[in-house]
């Protein structure tokens, strides 16, 4: 029987002659989309456009740092070099989830980068705060892009990211982890 594998030994879908994803290893994410070996997979160049046009992040930010999918769409991100494919847990941090309508980023992300953000960045107030670390949706006013926020809060006269966060008509929804959620009363 003929082995119909590529170089990353990931099988032949039949289409397009690209690749299917392998779920239960880490791939590094091609450089650009015209380099990408596994159908459906986004390239380091778009994860770094969507954080530019969205969040306006300097692609500068991500220099010292590779992109990886796990999964399907679910994207890590790592300080440093490691060879490719990784048979691993787990490698850096959850980033972003791609293969879906949106692309949503990580509260680990938002509260680790979002510092560099300066769009679509929704500042709150203390209560307003309060209340999403909670995990409490809450009307608010914005006049900025619908979609995946950064929602932040200034402490000690900087803005914090807190997490993300859904903002869809006049209603901001926290998207911060059941787990994560903490009452600040």
């Amino acid at each position: 029987m003929a082995d119909d594998t590529d170089a990353d030994g990931a099988s032949e879908d039949g289409g397009e002659g690209l690749a299917s994803n392998d779920g239960q290893r880490f791939d590094r994410l091609p450089a650009t989309d015209a380099e990408r070996t596994v159908e459906g997979r986004v390239s380091r160049e778009a994860v770094l456009e969507y954080f530019a046009d969205r969040f306006e992040i300097s692609p500068d930010t991500f220099e010292e740092y590779t992109f990886w999918e796990k999964g399907a769409g679910k994207i890590w991100i790592y300080a440093g070099e490691a060879t490719t494919p990784l048979e691993i847990e787990a490698i850096g941090m959850t980033c972003l989830r791609t293969r879906q309508e949106h692309w949503k980023p990580t509260t680990d992300f938002v509260q680790r980068f979002g510092r560099h953000a300066n769009e679509c960045v929704i500042d709150l107030e203390r209560e307003e705060a309060r209340r999403f670390a909670a995990g409490e949706d809450q009307e608010l006013e914005w006049d900025g892009d619908w979609g995946y926020l950064i929602a932040a809060h200034e402490i000690g006269g900087e803005r914090e990211p807190l997490g993300v966060g859904l903002y869809v008509h006049g209603e901001l929804r926290s998207m911060v982890p059941k787990g994560r959620q903490r009452d600040l009363e």
